[in-house]
């Protein structure tokens, strides 16, 4: 009796898992992530960014995060002023990092970076919208932002159906950390700080998908 066939995709490799090696690796500088960028090695919209200077994969996107994501970027869009830019998913040059946040807020136009990524001194707000990145987005993301000194940094946290919201950044201490964090429910208004000033508020509610 033959065997039954098998389905296609039950043929396809099995990947495991990525781990730490045990040996030491060396870190990639920003300069050289961007050589391997220019030489084709790694292609724009591969699903990879680099954070304290190592490759790392981007987290997986759910329907509910891309929803989430759009929301926060057109209500943003709507309160900043023209002297700033609002992003969605693009880069930003950040010290030993290039991270591509959900959305972030920049000093300046399109037009001011024809061949480069915003850089630390330039980036005054990153939002991450958090589901299966939840870990990652509280420890070693918050690390970088707060390593840069990006001032205010927001988990969209869908897990927890909250907004947690970073300010005051350490800088390059030996751990680097927000030293205050305040927490939103639906039912609650946040103020929307952009380069030290509020300038609005928005409904939790609204940008976790609950309305609006």
């Amino acid at each position: 009796m033959n065997a039954p066939l098998l389905p296609p995709e039950s043929l396809a490799p099995v990947h495991p898992p990525a781990v730490m090696p045990d040996e030491p690796v060396i870190p990639l500088t920003v300069e050289a992530y961007h050589a391997l960028i220019d030489a084709g090695i790694y292609q724009s919209g591969d699903p990879i960014e680099l954070l304290e200077g190592f490759v790392v994969p981007k987290m997986t996107r759910g329907s509910r995060h891309e929803m989430v994501r759009r929301r926060l970027f057109r209500q943003l869009r709507a309160l900043v002023a023209d002297e700033f830019l609002v992003d969605t998913q693009g880069a930003a040059t950040l010290l030993n990092s290039e991270p591509e946040p959900d959305v972030f807020v920049i000093r300046g136009s399109e037009e001011d970076y024809p061949d480069r990524h915003a850089g630390p001194e330039e980036t005054v707000f990153v939002a991450e919208v958090a589901d299966s990145s939840l870990r990652r987005d509280r420890g070693l993301t918050q690390r970088v932002y707060a390593r840069a000194k990006v001032p205010v940094y927001w988990i969209v946290n869908l897990i927890d159906d909250c907004i947690e919201v970073f300010s005051q950044p350490s800088g390059s201490a030996k751990k680097p950390k927000y030293e205050q964090q305040m927490t939103y429910r639906a039912n609650d208004e946040i103020l929307v700080v952009i380069d030290g000033k509020v300038i609005g508020r928005l409904a939790a509610e609204t940008i976790l998908g609950k309305s609006g």
